[in-house]
C-alpha cells in the first residue's frame, strides 16, 4: 500500500515513520521541516522520500499514485494556535480540505486526518465520546472540528475518511517536544526536583503514548472500510484520563527527590476533558494500547538521563518548545510572519 504520510518530520510522524516501515509499507513523506535541527539526542531520524513543501501548497501531482494519505501536518497545539488564528485556520483547515478534495480527485482510497480531542474544550468532569457535541475554546481546536466536518462530506463510495481525535500525546520521540504535560513535568522533575504545575492541577485530560496513536493509524490502515469510512475515533485508553494533579503524583513516584510546586499564579485551567475511547477497541479487535502513564513517565525520566538533559534553559528553550522554535526563526529571517520560509536552511 503506498501511502504519503504528511508531517512526517514532527514529533509523532518521526516514530509513525519508523513503525510503518516495520510494516512493509511503501512510504513517501510531505513536510516542509520546520523543525528541522530539533532533534533530541542523536539526530538519526529515518530517511524515506520527501516531498519538502508546505501543506498549504499542495498540488494534485503530489498526490497521484498513493493508496492512503495520513495527515498529520499542521500546527500542532494550543499555544501554536493562538500565535496567529488566521494562520491556524489557514494551515489547520483550509488547507487540510484543500488536501482532502485533491486526494478525492486523484483517487486516493483512504484519508485519515490526525485531528485531537481539544475539540471537546471544556467539557469539565463529565465522559464525552465520538457522538458528544464538541465544545472547542481554542483556535486550535475550532480548527480541528472545521476540517472534519468539511472533509466528512467529501465521504463517497470511493473515498473514505477517518478521522482520529488523539487524546494529549507523550513519549519519547527523535523530534521531542516538551510542551506537552507529562513530557514537560517529568523533565522539571529531572532537572530541577521541582514538578512544576503551570495552572491549578485541576482540570482533566486523556493522555495516550505517541507509539499507541500511531499504532491506531496502522490498526485503520489494515481495517475493512466499511468499519472505518467516514468514522470518527478517539484514541487512547479511557482508564488514561488523569487531573493533571494526578499525573504529578506519578512523576514524583517516577523521579527520586521530586517534589510538586505550584507557580505563583497558578490558577485553573478551562480546558478540561475526560474521554471515553472505547469505540477504537471495540471496533478493531487488533488495536491494543500498550502504554500507561506510569510507564511512559519511566520512558522519559530514563531517556532524559541517558542525553543528559540539564536545565530548564535547556528544554524550555525553542529547540523544543514549537512556539518558541517558529518565533526564533522569524526573527532571524529564516520565516516570514506567514510562517513559510524565507531563507532556506541546509538539507
Amino acid at each position: 500500500m503506498p501511502i504519503l504520510l504528511t508531517g512526517q518530520k514532527g514529533y509523532i510522524g518521526s516514530l509513525m515513520t519508523r513503525l510503518l516501515l516495520t510494516k512493509g509499507y511503501d512510504l513517501v513523506g510531505f513536510d516542509s521541516d520546520l523543525y528541522n535541527g530539533c532533534y533530541f539526542g542523536p539526530s538519526d531520524e529515518v530517511s524515506i522520500p520527501n516531498i519538502r513543501k508546505d501543506i498549504r501548497d499542495v498540488e494534485a501531482s503530489d498526490l497521484r499514485g498513493f493508496d492512503a494519505v495520513i495527515h498529520l501536518a499542521g500546527l500542532s497545539n494550543d499555544p501554536l494556535g493562538y500565535f496567529d488564528p488566521y494562520i491556524t485556520d489557514e494551515i489547520n483547515f483550509e488547507a487540510s480540505v484543500k488536501l482532502a478534495k485533491l486526494s478525492k480527485k486523484v483517487k486516493v482510497q483512504r484519508f485519515l486526518f490526525s485531528s485531537s480531542c481539544s475539540i471537546y474544550g471544556a467539557a469539565r468532569a463529565e465522559m464525552v465520546n465520538e457522538k458528544s457535541k464538541p465544545h472547542p475554546i481554542t483556535p486550535y481546536g475550532r480548527s480541528k472540528i472545521q476540517a472534519e466536518k468539511v472533509i466528512s462530506n467529501l465521504a463517497d463510495r470511493d473515498f473514505h475518511p477517518t478521522f482520529l481525535r488523539s487524546a494529549t500525546a507523550y513519549g519519547v520521540s527523535p523530534k521531542l517536544r516538551f510542551d506537552l504535560v507529562l513530557n514537560n513535568l517529568v523533565a522539571w522533575a529531572y532537572t530541577t526536583g521541582d514538578i512544576f504545575l503551570k495552572s491549578d492541577g485541576n482540570s482533566w485530560r486523556p493522555i495516550v503514548h505517541i507509539e499507541d496513536i500511531s499504532r491506531a493509524f496502522i490498526a485503520i490502515l489494515n481495517a475493512p472500510l466499511d468499519l472505518v469510512s467516514n468514522e470518527v475515533f478517539n484514541v487512547g485508553i479511557t482508564e488514561e484520563n488523569y487531573q493533571i494533579r494526578e499525573l504529578a503524583e506519578i512523576v514524583k513516584d517516577t523521579v527520586p527527590g521530586s517534589h510538586i510546586t505550584y507557580a505563583k499564579d497558578a490558577g485553573p485551567d478551562k480546558r478540561s476533558y475526560r474521554v471515553d475511547c472505547s469505540k477504537l477497541t471495540n471496533t478493531i479487535n487488533e488495536y491494543q494500547p500498550q502504554w500507561n502513564a506510569r510507564k511512559g513517565a519511566k520512558q522519559l525520566y530514563d531517556a532524559y538521563k541517558a542525553v543528559g538533559l540539564k536545565s530548564t534553559e535547556e528544554f524550555e528553550g525553542p529547540r523544543y518548545k514549537r512556539l518558541k522554535h517558529l518565533k526564533q526563526l522569524i526573527s532571524t529571517g529564516q520565516l516570514n510572519s506567514n510562517l513559510r520560509w524565507e531563507k532556506i536552511h541546509p538539507s
